[in-house]
């Protein structure tokens, strides 16, 4: 069994490495290639950050999607949503006018599996490979290279890339063909909405009825009421502190891709829709860019 890491795998393959987009994870994941030995090239709308970029890590910088994928092997892109994603890869001056016949391209954005379907169909056409590979693990994990990675897309382009996306997943699973990673992702979503409702209520209860809860969070995490959120976020959401982390904005957005792609699939999503209307009021709180825990301070709204 090899025990190569994937900087090893990184040296062996000598990859030339496009990059689009540097905000809170694609900063870190960009950087990691570099880091690992891939020679990266980034592309960001705001120049200054693609300088700072460059001083962190070294690498280059290009001035347009297509510039920073003329001499790419593989380019990812890591960006908003699903107009951002079309502007920098079919728009003018996107990455499919310079992409070479035989590399690849790989979507990290969270984005629907329509989309991953048709820019599939354009790479096909210029014999170029498409991954769809949203992540999860938010910003700590993306600088920390812990990310977990949910690729849909043909196992020929999975085995080609996963040493390369190893540089900072912890997690590197092929899902299903094309729009498979999008559609886990939004499973993922929907797993995150609910249980932050449910942790948020629970937090809320134990105030209400007078119990010191750091103290039962302390009690309930040692059995099956333990998550993630609950290690992670419960001291925060207990405190009120939500100036970090994944915005409301953004998982309102997924929430919209969740929604929409279970209407498709005759999904019923009872809670999903729910906990979507909740974050709806927190953005009318003023908290579209605080951290989806902060679902809390609805109830503590409606409390007073």
């Amino acid at each position: 069994m090899s025990t190569d890491t994937p900087q090893d795998e990184a040296r062996k393959q000598n990859l030339t490495v496009g990059f689009i987009g540097l905000g809170a994870m694609g900063f870190p994941m960009a950087g990691h290639l570099q880091t690992a030995g891939y020679a990266t090239t980034v592309f960001n709308r705001s120049p200054d950050k693609a300088s700072r970029w460059q001083e962190t890590y070294g690498g280059k910088t290009a001035l347009t999607p297509a510039a920073s994928a003329r001499d790419a092997d593989v380019v990812f892109v890591c960006v908003g949503n699903d107009d951002d994603v079309r502007e920098v890869t079919l728009g003018n001056q996107g990455v499919l006018e310079t992409l070479k016949p035989g590399s690849l391209l790989i979507d990290h954005t969270t984005a629907s599996a329509d989309l991953a379907q048709e820019l599939q169909s354009a790479c096909m056409e210029k014999d170029i490979g498409f991954l769809d590979a949203p992540v999860s693990g938010g910003q700590a994990g993306a600088e920390l290279g812990q990310l977990t990675i949910m690729v849909g897309g043909d196992s020929t382009s999975f085995d080609s890339a996963k040493a390369v996306m190893a540089v900072y997943g912890k997690s590197v699973r092929l899902m299903g063909p094309c729009g498979s990673g999008q559609l886990t992702k939004m499973a993922n979503q929907i797993c995150i909405a609910g249980v932050l409702q449910g942790l948020s209520e629970a937090l809320h209860f134990s105030d209400r009825a007078g119990l010191d809860t750091t103290n039962v969070v302390e009690a309930i995490r040692q059995g099956a009421a333990q998550s993630w959120q609950m290690d992670n976020r419960s001291q925060t959401m207990i405190q009120g502190e939500f100036g970090f982390g994944f915005a409301v904005d953004w998982m309102r957005k997924d929430l919209g891709l969740v929604l929409d792609a279970a209407d498709k699939a005759g999904a019923s999503l009872p809670l999903t829709a729910l906990v979507d209307q909740f974050y709806s009021d927190v953005q009318n709180l003023g908290g579209g860019r605080w951290d989806t825990s902060s679902l809390i301070e609805r109830l503590r709204k409606l409390s007073r």
